[in-house]
């Protein structure tokens, strides 16, 4: 038996594999086809559709993050693996073959994983109140073996108004070391993430990405040839032109469905109270409705706003393999062009103050944002570069540099691409395998038929 190395290449296309040489190359060796994607097409839910084979009404991840009901809080990018229900595929393999390696390199859902090798981002959150860059790693001494090597993990060019190429090599160079000791290594690069946000799929920024990324790759694919290792290139979604947010969180509240509590002159989404509230997801929005008795009225709200496709109630999103208990009692999905903003407030000056910086915990739905050093404002770089100061100097920081107008926002993604050109593609080195197109849902069988994985010894 080969080793195996998966590598999903975020939002890499067939548009865009044509300025990627190497990864041509994979696909010239071997196959390429389009990959038939689920809803909604954003990491979380993706990424688990892989590893266990399952929809999202069976693995439980709709989205990356929604409301947990059971305490009432909105979380999104929570990290621990007893999220996703159902098997993994390396727990089939290894229990057709005791003993059979896994090695995780930022994939999401990683810690409390069964993988014998885990690397995830995992900030310092220091009791002043500071965060300081850096990761999870297991076993322990893996952690001091990567950072004495390659430098703290960089969390701040891994997200945010720096996210740059340099988290992407670090994670190359963290699994070209893992790679010779397992027999499955999965590795997540999300360079592409970046500037397709940013500034579109169909500039030259998305043509210098594609390119980068490519090259960083190449180091961890002439080790991957070295050891005659199987390689498997894959991506989640592509990313879309974006052009028209949707505010549905402050339609919400103008109909008087939504609901806020202040505390220091800003405002807090308030779920406990609220009979419907969104939590916005790129092109996908959970509509979170109390009561049912409200439930037609919402949906007619929700289909009148302009940017808006789809209302999918329980019945429709068993159509499409979403109607999981986690699922809003409505789930959004975007016009091409559109997409959702998580914004409440009606006033900027109400806003609350972690609306302004990179806070992917603390707020209730995803912002793209966050990639911007906030073009309006002269002195965000300046800030910005205070703000740093202050950090290497221990003391505590703000970096409310983030925009609140959603307009800078290029590119989006979560909804089936219209073009498979521009939708996600998976790469195999090994030719016998070959087909014209594959299923997000028939990933996992893939990595068990490379892996030696008898049919008869998976899942029931």
């Amino acid at each position: 038996m080969s080793r195996l190395l998966v590598i999903d290449v975020v939002g890499l296309t067939p548009a865009l594999l044509e300025h990627a040489p190497r990864l041509r190359a994979l696909a010239d060796q071997g196959w390429q086809a389009p990959l038939d994607t689920v809803l909604p097409a954003v990491t979380c839910p993706v990424q688990s559709t892989f590893l266990t084979g399952g929809l999202p009404r069976d693995h439980g991840i709709v989205g990356n993050g929604w409301y947990f009901r059971d305490v009432g809080e909105v979380h999104l990018w929570r990290q621990h693996n007893r999220l996703v229900q159902g098997e993994k595929v390396w727990e089939t393999a290894r229990r057709h073959r005791p003993g059979f390696r896994t090695a995780n390199v930022c994939w999401w859902y990683a810690m409390g994983a069964t993988t014998d090798w885990t690397v995830t981002p995992r900030p310092v959150y220091h009791a002043d109140g500071r965060k300081s860059p850096d990761c999870y790693a297991r076993p322990p001494a893996l952690h001091d073996e990567l950072t004495d090597a390659l430098g703290p993990f960089p969390l701040f060019q891994y997200w945010g108004p720096t996210a740059s190429l340099r988290s992407t090599e670090w994670i190359v160079a963290a699994t070209r070391r893992l790679l010779p000791q397992a027999d499955l290594t999965l590795c997540y690069l999300p360079h592409l993430d970046y500037d397709l946000q940013r500034y579109g799929p169909d500039g030259p920024e998305a043509l210098a990405a594609v390119r980068a990324v490519d090259a960083a790759l190449a180091p961890l694919l002439d080790d991957a040839s070295g050891l005659g290792a199987n390689v498997v290139v894959l991506s989640e979604y592509g990313i879309a032109p974006a052009a028209h947010p949707v505010h549905v969180n402050r339609a919400l509240r103008e109909a008087g469905l939504l609901e806020v509590h202040v505390q220091h002159g800003m405002e807090y989404l308030d779920p406990w109270t609220s009979r419907a509230f969104a939590v916005a997801d790129h092109q996908a929005a959970h509509v979170y409705v109390a009561d049912p008795a409200d439930l037609d009225a919402v949906a007619d709200l929700c289909r009148g706003l302009d940017g808006v496709d789809l209302v999918l109630d329980r019945e429709a999103q068993a159509a499409h393999g979403l109607d999981h208990e986690r699922s809003g009692e409505l789930v959004l999905v975007a016009d091409p062009g559109a997409w959702f903003t998580y914004y409440y407030w009606l006033d900027d000056r109400r806003a609350p103050d972690f609306a302004r910086g990179v806070e992917i915990h603390r707020k209730p739905g995803y912002d793209p944002a966050e990639l911007f050093l906030d073009p309006a404002d002269r002195t965000a770089k300046l800030r910005a570069g205070l703000g740093l100061v202050r950090k290497k100097l221990g003391l505590r920081y703000a970096m409310n540099v983030v925009p609140l107008d959603p307009g800078w926002v290029r590119g989006t993604h979560g909804r089936i691409p219209d073009d498979p050109a521009q939708g996600p593609v998976l790469l195999c080195g090994d030719p016998s395998l070959a087909r014209d197109r594959i299923a997000a849902t028939d990933v996992y069988d893939l990595i068990l038929d490379l892996a030696g994985v008898p049919v008869h010894a998976r899942r029931s």
